[in-house]
């Protein structure tokens, strides 16, 4: 089972286990389930607040972070190459979903698809948020699929593909948001898993998705970083450097027993030690047949 216990690398793990693959596929995911075709059509990406909003939260999002900071192994150096490796594919496949999107568009209604839209974020945040609300809902390609359907126009549609690089850029620019952060997470690995509270994070994140959806929606400012700002308060919150400093502060506790627990386990008197009057020969072998301990043993050996 999955070490980070995040609803959606759970899900995912039932196909994949390594931890290589579930990684690549948690940052593939937007782009196979449509939602990143859905933030791209919804305008989540016309201003930099936007792109750094998808990057962070839809492909940087707490399962990505859930799965580099508790799942991945090996050295930190190793794991920057891996998510550069992945990247490498998510960046150029953003780029080219992107340059489909206008194609897309002119087929479809957008003012009721963008509502489709933040119905998928949303339906994305209460995944993250719990699993087991997450049995309840619909995928999200089926809302995508709903919302295409009931706004498609096919007499509108036009066949040639026009490109828009201004959003081509801002759609890799996301991505690029995205790899990065992984990339700052696995190169701080060790010092995170110490002092990161995931739980917290992934409740934070599941907040400021359900934020990105509503300003998708239009019911917030699209120009107000208010989804970015949760994530910030997110990641504040789920710093804890003093659970490190508790597990540095946990007193040793010596588990050897006393002479007074060794007499009871062999069923005799203990023995005190020779002031003098013995040799100490006697007194070693005094000892052995008294608690089972031999030159050199500082418990018995049923212990």
């Amino acid at each position: 089972m999955s070490n980070s216990q995040h609803p959606r690398a759970l899900s995912v793990e039932r196909w994949v286990s390594d931890s290589t693959r579930l990684l690549a596929v948690v940052l593939c995911l937007p782009l196979v389930d449509g939602v990143f075709v859905a933030l791209v059509l919804g305008g989540a990406l016309d201003s930099l607040v936007g792109i750094l909003e998808v990057g962070l939260l839809v492909f940087g999002g707490s399962a990505m972070v859930a799965v580099v900071l508790a799942e991945m192994d090996g050295s930190p150096r190793r794991s920057v190459g891996t998510i550069l490796a992945i990247g490498a594919v998510v960046i150029p496949v953003a780029g080219l979903q992107a340059a489909l999107a206008p194609t897309i568009e002119s087929a479809i209604d957008m003012a009721v698809f963008e509502r489709f839209a933040a119905l998928v974020i949303l339906a994305v945040a209460a995944a993250t948020a719990s699993a087991k609300i997450a049995e309840y809902l619909p995928s999200p390609a089926l809302i995508i699929g709903l919302g295409f359907l009931a706004t498609v126009s096919p007499s509108e549609a036009t066949l040639t593909i026009q490109a828009d690089p201004t959003l081509v850029a801002r759609a890799m620019a996301a991505a690029s948001v995205g790899v990065g952060f992984g990339v700052a997470l696995a190169a701080t690995r060790p010092w995170l898993q110490e002092v990161v509270e995931l739980d917290r994070f992934r409740f934070g994140s599941a907040v400021a998705l359900g934020v990105l959806a509503v300003s998708i929606a239009g019911m917030l400012p699209s120009d107000a970083p208010v989804a970015l700002l949760v994530l910030g308060m997110t990641a504040l919150l789920a710093f804890d450097p003093a659970r490190d400093a508790s597990e540095q502060a946990e007193p040793a506790f010596d588990i050897s027993p006393s002479e007074e627990e060794m007499a009871d386990v062999a069923g005799t008197e203990p023995t005190p030690l020779s002031d003098g009057g013995g040799s100490p020969d006697s007194n070693a072998e005094s000892t052995e047949s008294t608690t089972g301990l031999r030159p050199g043993q500082d418990r018995p050996p049923w212990l």
